[in-house]
């Protein structure tokens, strides 16, 4: 059987279907965070910016009470093992299937050889129990651990704890407006029921090909950082659609998954840092034509017809809030007015009252 290869512009229209940029749509915060499969939050501010580009009339004090009220939270998830926010029932799914991949970059890291000979059940036995007293930070908890073990970095034993153990970052951390410290808690504490023992690598694939498909298995490995998922779609294969794209590479999809037409028409999006639509492929063609890995970054992304077209930042000055844009191509003056309009928006969303405006630098200046 011959499988219908997609273009490019096929696979741009179907992830920015499914990752709500074709329109915004009214719906709850924490539905669109569960169909993302979570949200990159390392800059606190993040999520909500990401929101914002989805949902109609966004209301970010909506995601600050599912934080308060534990529906949602800010732990180390998928994609570099990095703070993302995600529910909490994908939490407890999904964080104990990650423990591997935590352990595997752990052992790479500097903290890891800064511990070398220490006992790190041990150290981190002592970490769990400082936490039973109280959440603390990473640092309040390095000092403590320090004491017993004088001779080693404290910074590196506070963080063996926050990158070995299920933690989340308690609010007000990541709360609209307000913000705090990195304050650390566990994960079954903080919710108040035990990670899965049962969680499936099957069902986060199959979330992933919802969420970021068609895409390959090494598609979903590098968003995951999990191995052995090419033996994983294999498995799910006949469970599965499956497609060609244009360099020949054979693409997995869950069924009925959208595919809108090609020439579907695009709005301008300015996405937060390390939004994981430009982060979630090996091959990352369906979101730009160019190299952007080695390009000039500022802090988010620009879409312009569904493509990477720049990069911007905010800035605040006495007269409000600019959104400076660096362009990596020219725009027509139909895109540049879409650009205006969408970045006014952001400003009154972002701005402390509503007032701004948007500064574009020349092509090949956004360095």
């Amino acid at each position: 059987m011959t499988l219908r290869t997609l273009t490019r512009r096929e696979l741009n229209r179907a992830i920015l279907e499914r990752q709500l940029l074709l329109r915004r749509e009214r719906v709850p915060a924490i539905d669109v965070v569960e169909r993302l499969v979570g949200m990159q939050a390392q800059v606190p501010t993040d999520p909500y910016t990401g929101l914002w580009s989805r949902i109609a009339d966004f209301d970010p004090l909506e995601l600050s009470a599912d934080l308060q009220e534990r529906r949602v939270v800010r732990a180390v998830m998928m994609m570099r093992t990095t703070i993302h926010l995600v529910s909490a029932r994908d939490c407890l799914e999904i964080r104990p299937l990650i423990q591997p991949v935590v352990e595997r970059q752990w052992r790479y890291s500097p903290f890891a050889k800064a511990l070398a000979g220490l006992d790190i059940d041990e150290v981190l036995s002592a970490g769990l129990a400082l936490l039973v007293e109280r959440p603390q930070t990473a640092g309040a908890i390095g000092k403590r651990l320090a004491e017993r073990w004088p001779d080693r970095d404290a910074s590196s034993l506070g963080y063996a704890i926050r990158w070995l153990v299920p933690i989340v970052q308690i609010p007000p951390r990541g709360i609209w407006g307000r913000g705090g410290q990195p304050v650390l808690e566990t994960v079954e504490r903080w919710l108040g029921a035990s990670l899965s023992k049962s969680a499936s690598v099957d069902e986060v694939v199959l979330r992933y090909l919802g969420a970021f498909g068609p895409a390959t298995a090494k598609d979903a490995s590098v968003w995951s950082w999990l191995t052995g998922l090419g033996e994983v779609v294999e498995r799910l294969r006949p469970r599965l659609v499956t497609y060609r794209d244009e360099a020949g590479r054979e693409l997995f999809d869950v069924p009925d998954a959208p595919l809108p037409d090609p020439d579907t028409p695009a709005p301008v999006r300015l996405l937060p840092e390390f939004d994981n639509i430009l982060l979630s492929h090996d091959d990352r063609s369906r979101m730009g034509d160019i190299d952007f890995r080695g390009l000039p970054w500022w802090h988010g992304s620009v879409l312009v017809d569904g493509f990477l077209a720049g990069t911007w930042r905010p800035e605040r000055r006495p007269g409000g809030l600019t959104i400076r844009i660096g362009l990596y191509r020219p725009m027509t003056d139909v895109e540049l007015a879409d650009l205006e309009a969408e970045a006014a928006g952001l400003v009154a969303f972002l701005g402390p009252d509503g007032e701004g405006d948007m500064q574009v630098v020349d092509v090949g200046r956004a360095d």
